[in-house]
């Protein structure tokens, strides 16, 4: 799938890539709607049928992914709610295996994440992961979201990377089509960003259950 010899530098995303979506899915969908519907006296149906437009409305933007703007929007703290179940945080198959062989490689590798930044800290804190990279990337720092090509123009300026000797591991399709429309030419998806749901039919990248089939790293 992947010749690793044209390949120098690597950009991992962290949720449904690298982390098991399956922490923010309950999250957003379950956890957040129950605190919600405490707050204002509903039901916890009514509650999701009230977010879940709402959310979706935000989706791609930088907005979506900030738990400021969410704390202010829905009155709740949302970095302490995160907090509160963060031992749900969990890392997906075989991701340690496969940041160990890079970290014996001479690829610079690279966290680039929509997070922000409070829920980066506490997935980094839970998971342990910060000194498989070289540096660590979030969206925020630029302003714009990584489905914006404003943020592959910033961060290509400030790293020096090269669009065809750099590989893209993201399970957000529409994140991959904004790197592809950059210039990325290596670029991979995950079929089972949520341990469990069932895995994802993708035919627009090639596309891996586990990173055992990135291995072995030469």
């Amino acid at each position: 799938m992947l010749n690793w010899n044209s390949i120098n530098t690597v950009l991992l995303d962290m949720d449904g890539t690298l982390l098991d979506l399956n922490f923010d899915n309950h999250f957003w969908l379950e956890f957040v709607p129950q605190r919600y519907a405490l707050l204002h006296k509903i039901s916890t149906m009514e509650a999701k049928n009230k977010l879940q437009p709402l959310f979706k409305s935000m989706e791609g933007k930088l907005e979506w992914y900030c738990l400021d703007y969410w704390s202010e929007q829905l009155q709740l703290d949302i970095a302490g709610l995160k907090a509160e179940i963060a031992e749900l945080i969990s890392i997906l198959p075989h991701v340690s295996d496969f940041l160990s062989s890079l970290r014996e490689s001479d690829k610079h590798v690279y966290l680039v994440t929509n997070a922000h930044p409070d829920s980066l800290s506490l997935k980094m804190e839970q998971t342990c992961l910060k000194p498989f990279f070289d540096n660590i990337i979030c969206s925020h720092h630029y302003g714009y979201a990584k489905e914006n090509q404003q943020f592959w123009a910033l961060f290509q300026q400030e790293y020096k990377w090269g669009k065809s000797s750099t590989l893209m591991v993201d399970d957000s399709l529409a994140v991959l089509n904004s790197a592809q429309t950059y210039g990325i030419q290596n670029l991979i998806s995950i079929n089972k960003p949520d341990s469990q749901k069932q895995s994802k039919n993708i035919t627009e990248f090639p596309a891996i259950m586990d990173f055992r089939e990135l291995l072995p790293i030469n």
